[in-house]
């Protein structure tokens, strides 16, 4: 409890010293500063208008979605197919990697192994759909095609390896 208490103060520490900082920078006309603060606004007020939908499919998922069925595509006996289905899901989540860890945490709470739910949060930075296609408009079918068969099966591997890892020195995901 110490330990969550320390953190909780020096998060606030830290925003204070960011909000002083760009407030200096403004009333000094410092422009890099300035700049981060017009940033951050504008980024906070884009995930304001992503975060309370995506709360909310969220808390769908976690009440329409039973136990058993993500313990039976995502849970311990899943094999390839719970990364498959972790691929799927990823490539479906719609705005910014914030919006995958709720959903990892639900997909934790249910009974998803941990090497699923990171390989979820890996893919879905990297595997979005409309990500994926704003990429292929840019910089060709190919590229992304060649990125795609490269980055996927790294991250499920990696996912994996760190998993074991975890359950070899014991590691228990706390809620």
């Amino acid at each position: 409890m110490v330990g969550r208490q320390r953190g909780r103060l020096f998060a606030a520490g830290l925003t204070a010293v960011f909000g002083l900082f760009v407030a200096l920078s403004v009333v000094a006309g410092f422009e890099p500063g300035a700049r981060i603060g017009h940033t951050f606004l504008a980024t906070l007020a884009d995930m304001m208008n992503v975060l309370p939908c995506a709360f909310v499919l969220v808390g769908l998922f976690d009440a329409w979605v039973k136990r058993e069925t993500i313990e039976r595509h995502f849970g311990e006996r899943s094999g390839i197919r719970g990364y498959v289905g972790a691929l799927l899901l990823a490539g479906t989540t719609v705005g910014a990697i914030y919006v995958a860890f709720p959903v990892a945490y639900s997909l934790q709470r249910k009974g998803a192994k941990l090497g699923v739910v990171f390989a979820y949060i890996g893919l879905s930075g990297a595997c979005r759909i409309p990500m994926t296609m704003f990429e292929a408009s840019f910089m060709g079918a190919t590229f992304t095609v060649v990125r795609l068969v490269v980055t996927m099966p790294l991250i499920c591997l990696s996912s994996s390896v760190l998993a074991r890892f975890l359950a070899k020195r014991g590691y228990r995901v706390s809620e």
